[in-house]
C-alpha cells in the first residue's frame, strides 16, 4: 500500500507531536521522509525518536534532516509538507511548497495578517491538483460538529445571540519566556488571539458565520511581562442583526470555557465538553406575539444531543489529509478557510488600535501598516527556546 511521503518543517512543541503520532503508528498512511529545524537539539531529538520507533518496529527509512525548510521543500523527497513553525513563516513555506508541486498541511493560524494569507491562497488556487489543509483539529470534536450541524440545519431557527467565554487558556510567565519569538509583535504578531484562540475563532465563524461588525477592547501585558494582548473582550454584530461576545485571556485560572448560541427556537450551551439543547415550544417570536400571559414564557425542553464520531484531534486531521491526497477523501478543514478566523482576529486588533467599531471586510492595508509600526518598536528577546509537552494544551 502506497504511503504519503510527508516532510515536517519545524519539530518544536507541536511539530514534535505530529512527528510522534506518525512514528507511533497512529497515521498508517503516512511516512516521514524529511524533517527540518534550525535548532540542532531538535534535529538530534528527531533522530533519537526515530531510533526508538525503529526499535519498536517502525519500518520506514530514517527521514532526511535539514536545517532550513526551504531546503526540505527543494529536495524533492516529499510529496507533502506539514508546516509547524512560528506564524509569520506559514504562508512563505506554503507558497514554496505549492510552487514545488507539494501538498500542504498548515498549522494554525494561517498567518499573522490577511494580506499575507491572501497571497498564500492565491498560490494554492494556481495548483488545484494539490491538497491544501489547515490544522483546525477542534473541528473533529463531536460537540462542535453537532453544534455546527444543528445551526446549519435551521432546526432551531435564526441565531439571535452568540457568547463565548474562553478563559481557560492560562499561561505562566515561564511559558512566554520559553522562546525569543513568543509574545512579541516581531516574532509572533499577536498574543492570545494569534496563539491560543485561532481554534475558537475558527469554530465561532464555522458554526455561526462571520460577523459584519466588531468592537474590541484589549489589554497588552496585563497579566504577564509581554508586549502583546493577554486579555480581550469583543462585541460583534451579524448580518441578520444578531449580536455576539467573545472574551478570552491567558491570565485566569482555572478559567471558563462556555459557548452559547441563542436562536429563535432554542439555545445551545457547550460547557467545555458537554452539550445541551434547550428547545422552545412555541418558538420565541411566535410566543411573544400571541401570548396573553403577562409573565409567561415558552415551554422549555432540555435535551442532550447525541454526539457521533470520535474526537480524533490532530491524528484525525492528518489521516484525513492523507486520505484526501491518496484517495480523494475529504479534509477536516480546507486551508483557504484559515483566513476567516484571522479576519476576525485582525479586525479585533484594528478595532482596539483605532478605538472604534470596525466593519468587515476591513481595511487590510491599514491593519498591516499599523502592525508594521508595532513590529518596528518590538523588543528583542534573548530567551533560550524551551520545548514542552503540548498534551492537553489545545
Amino acid at each position: 500500500m502506497r504511503k504519503l511521503k510527508l516532510g515536517i518543517i519545524g519539530v518544536g512543541n507541536i511539530g514534535s507531536k505530529h512527528y510522534g503520532h506518525v512514528l507511533d503508528g497512529k497515521c498508517p498512511d503516512i511516512e516521514i521522509t524529511a524533517i527540518a529545524d534550525r535548532r540542532k537539539v531538535r534535529r538530534d531529538w528527531a533522530m533519537e525518536k526515530y531510533a526508538e520507533a525503529k526499535a519498536k518496529g517502525y519500518s520506514a527509512e530514517a527521514p532526511a534532516v535539514f536545517t532550513e525548510g526551504d531546503d526540505l521543500v527543494a529536495s524533492g523527497l516529499c510529496e507533502a509538507v506539514l508546516i509547524a513553525v512560528p506564524h509569520y513563516d506559514h504562508p512563505h513555506f506554503a507558497i514554496e511548497a505549492f510552487r514545488h508541486g507539494q501538498h500542504v498541511m498548515c498549522e494554525k493560524p494561517a498567518g499573522v495578517y490577511t494580506l499575507q494569507v491572501r497571497e498564500m491562497i492565491a498560490e494554492a488556487d494556481k495548483h488545484p491538483e494539490l491538497v491544501f489543509g489547515m490544522m483546525f483539529n477542534q473541528r473533529t470534536n463531536p460537540v462542535y460538529r453537532k453544534m455546527h450541524d444543528i445551526i446549519a440545519s435551521g432546526e432551531i431557527g435564526q441565531i439571535r445571540r452568540t457568547s463565548w467565554l474562553i478563559t481557560d487558556w492560562y499561561r505562566s510567565q515561564y511559558y512566554y519566556d520559553s522562546g525569543d519569538w513568543r509574545a512579541t509583535w516581531s516574532g509572533e504578531g499577536g498574543g492570545v488571539l494569534l496563539n491560543q484562540c485561532p481554534h475558537q475563532l475558527d469554530l465561532w465563524q464555522w458554526i455561526c458565520g462571520l460577523p459584519v461588525k466588531v468592537h474590541a477592547k484589549m489589554k497588552y501585558g496585563k497579566w504577564h511581562n509581554i508586549e502583546v494582548e493577554d486579555d480581550v473582550s469583543c462585541w460583534c454584530e451579524y448580518e441578520n442583526g444578531a449580536t455576539g461576545t467573545f472574551i478570552t485571556t491567558t491570565g485566569d485560572c482555572p478559567g471558563t470555557n462556555r459557548f452559547e448560541i441563542v436562536c429563535d427556537g432554542g439555545t445551545l450551551v457547550c460547557d467545555k465538553t458537554s452539550l445541551k439543547l434547550y428547545r422552545l415550544n412555541p418558538w420565541e417570536p411566535e410566543y411573544s406575539k400571541t401570548t396573553k400571559k403577562v409573565f409567561g414564557k415558552p415551554e422549555v425542553t432540555e435535551e442532550i444531543p447525541v454526539l457521533e464520531g470520535e474526537n480524533s484531534q490532530h491524528v484525525g486531521v492528518l489521516n484525513a489529509f492523507a486520505d484526501a491526497i491518496l484517495n480523494g477523501g475529504k479534509l477536516v478543514a480546507d486551508g483557504r478557510e484559515g483566513i476567516r478566523g484571522l479576519m476576525i482576529s485582525n479586525a479585533m486588533h484594528l478595532s482596539d488600535w483605532l478605538n472604534k467599531e470596525v466593519e468587515l471586510p476591513f481595511d487590510e492595508e491599514l491593519y498591516y501598516n499599523l502592525l508594521k509600526e508595532k513590529i518596528a518598536t518590538s523588543r528583542k528577546k534573548t530567551a533560550e527556546t524551551v520545548d514542552g509537552d503540548t498534551e492537553g494544551s489545545y
